[in-house]
Parts: structure tokens; sequence; C-alpha cells
């Protein structure tokens, strides 16, 4: 009876931890399902939002600072022309009437106009107001003085020039005389490069300006090349071909996904061009992600502990149940099989004690004889 026991331990044991473990695992799909598939949904739902909500910030971020760069170009540009079109080629190219006019742009808009100067139909600069000595510099083979011959007035891209400095021009030209003449000013670099610099958001987050041949027009935040920028070629891609800002997400040459976000200037001569880190921009959305990823671990690890615990309790109090009907049982045939030997010993008794008593009885009556 012992080795039977033995030999039914194990099995029992088996189907036990099988019951337990079947039942661990119901627990765990029924209550992990419904929680991974509603969370899947509010976080694809929540990224998208958040998604859009960056985008439409950025895009809101670069179209101010392109209608607050290209105000800066007209009302530049509107300064000129008015001196242009308000005092004639005698006056202008009077150089201490010029100064004067030169300090009077100082005092009104501070150190945003470096110099300025009237250049001849010839491209020779008749009278200058400025630091540099470019009195009677020669534009002739200039590109922008070629450009602003023919225009009513031009706005160079930024070069640097006979002063190796990078600048940029803004010229004038003036027909109501008897011969032609173009005003030019200078714009100070570093005054406008300043429009682009406090474009900053996040860590990596920064704006520039390109022209149409991909050439920097401000100084880069980071060390970039031209060619690194996925621009113009980007441009035709992303969006609506026809909207003034558009946005773009694409790898750089080194594999890490940026998003870039692209404005025209300066009747579409230029292009504002703010580019940031995906990782950078979706900083939040990402420690959200981690967060949620987080409750949902410790979730689950409770969960899948609490199914465990559970099943492996219910299935003990199982067990335990099981084992003590097992010894009822037992005890029961124990008792039923020690009544059948009492019953057994009672009959023998009785089969016994009735010869006995008959053998008493004769020797009783032999010991009367007797």
């Amino acid at each position: 009876r012992g080795n039977l026991r033995t030999m039914k331990e194990p099995t029992r044991n088996g189907y036990y931890r099988s019951r337990s473990r079947k039942m661990a695992l119901t627990i765990i799909a029924v209550s992990l399902t419904p929680m991974l598939l509603i969370s899947g949904i509010i976080l694809y739902q929540f990224r998208n939002a958040y998604e859009e909500k960056v985008d439409a910030h950025l895009l809101e971020v670069v179209e101010k600072h392109r209608q607050s760069i290209d105000t800066f170009l007209q009302d530049k540009l509107a300064d000129i022309r008015m001196l242009a079109t308000s005092h004639d080629y005698e006056e202008l190219i009077d150089e201490a009437y010029l100064k004067n006019l030169l300090a009077q742009l100082l005092r009104e808009y501070g150190p945003i106009f470096v110099d300025l100067g009237v250049v001849s139909s010839e491209g020779i600069q008749t009278a200058y107001a400025g630091p540099f000595p470019l009195e009677r510099a020669d534009y002739s083979r200039t590109d922008w003085f070629n450009e602003a011959r023919r225009r009513e007035y031009f706005i160079s891209d930024v070069f640097l020039g006979i002063r190796k400095l990078p600048h940029f021009i803004i010229a004038v030209r003036n027909t109501a005389s008897d011969h032609s003449w173009i005003l030019r000013a200078t714009i100070n670099f570093q005054a406008f490069n300043h429009l682009v610099e406090e474009i900053r958001i996040g860590e990596t987050g920064f704006a520039f300006i390109l022209n149409r041949t991909g050439a920097f027009q401000t100084r880069p935040f980071e060390d970039i090349k031209p060619d690194e920028v996925p621009y113009p070629e980007l441009l035709g891609k992303g969006g609506d071909p026809h909207a003034e800002t558009r946005i773009v997400k694409s790898p750089d040459g080194a594999g890490v996904r940026k998003i870039y976000v692209a404005a025209y200037l300066k009747e579409e001569a230029w292009v504002l061009v703010y580019q940031q880190n995906v990782a950078d921009a979706f900083s939040q959305l990402n420690r959200a992600h981690r967060a949620a990823m987080t409750i949902l671990l410790l979730g689950g690890f409770g969960i899948v502990s609490t199914a465990l615990f559970v099943s492996r309790r219910i299935f003990q109090r199982f067990e335990r149940s099981d084992q003590e009907k097992e010894m009822m049982s037992e005890q029961m045939v124990q008792t039923g099989k020690l009544a059948s030997v009492g019953e057994l010993a009672a009959g023998i008794a009785h089969e016994i004690n009735n010869p006995v008593a008959i053998m008493v009885e004769e020797a009783g009556w032999i010991e009367d004889l007797l």
C-alpha cells in the first residue's frame, strides 16, 4: 500500500501543476489582453496627437520667423528706397551729406546698416560713407551690380566681396534723373544672423538660411555642410508643394532621423531651414512612452505574479482536500476491515463456545454419574 501511494504521488503532483499552469495562463491572458490592447490604442492615438502638435508648433515658429525676417528685409529696403527717392543724385554724391544720412540710420535703427554708397551706371562708386576704404570701388563685374542694374531694387546673397567679411547688399536703382545710378547699403551680417540664431528649441533645434544653390546665408549653429542638408530636394517630397512652410522627417548622412522645416524668404530666393533631431523634438513623448512601458511592465509583472500565486494556492487547497478525502477513505476502509475481523472473531468465538458449552455440560453430567 505504501509503494502504491508513493507511485501515485508524482502523477498527482504533475496533474495539479499542469492544472495550475493552465489556470494561471488563462488568468494572465484574460487580464493582459484588454490591458495591452487598450494601452496600445491610447498610446498610438496619443503619439499621433503629440506629433501633430509638435509639427504644428514648429510650423508656426518657422512661419513667424519667416515673416519677421521678410519684414526686416522689406523695412530696410523701404528705408533705402526712401533715401533714393527723396534725395537727388547731387545731394547723395556729397560724402558729408551721405555720412550724415548714415549717421541718422544708425541713430534710428542701431548698427543694422554698415555703410552707404552711390554707384554710377558704369559700376564705379562715386560716393561712400562707412568704415571701409571703398571710395571709387569698381563693382562693374560683381553679380549684385549686374542684377541691380536690371531691376528697380535688389537684395543680394551673402558674400565676402572686397572687404573679405560676410555681408549682403540692398541696392535701389534710380532712373528719375538724366542718368541711372544706384544707392546701395550694406546690412550688418551679425545683426541679420542674430534673427536666425534666436530660433533655438531643445538641445539640437536650430535654424539657418540657404539660397537656391545651397549656399549658407547665415552662420549655422552646428558644423554642417550644405550638401548634407536635404534641400531643396526634400522640399519637393514633403507636404503641399505650394505651401509656404512645410515639414519633412528624414535621416541625415549619419542615419540620425531629423525634422526639417522650410519656408521661402525674399521672394523665394532664400530658404529658411529649421532642423532638429527627432529624438530631441519628441523627448517628452519618449519619456511618456518609457513611463507607460514601465507601468505596463510592472502591471504585467503584478498580474503574472498574482495569477501564479492564486492558481498555486487554489490547487494546493484542492490537493490537500483530495489528500484528506483519500485519508478518510483509507480510514473507512480500515474501519470496515476491522469490523469484518471483529465479526469473524465473534463468529469463531460463537462456534467455539457452542461445543465447549456442550463439553462442559457433558463433563458435569459425567461428574454427577461418578
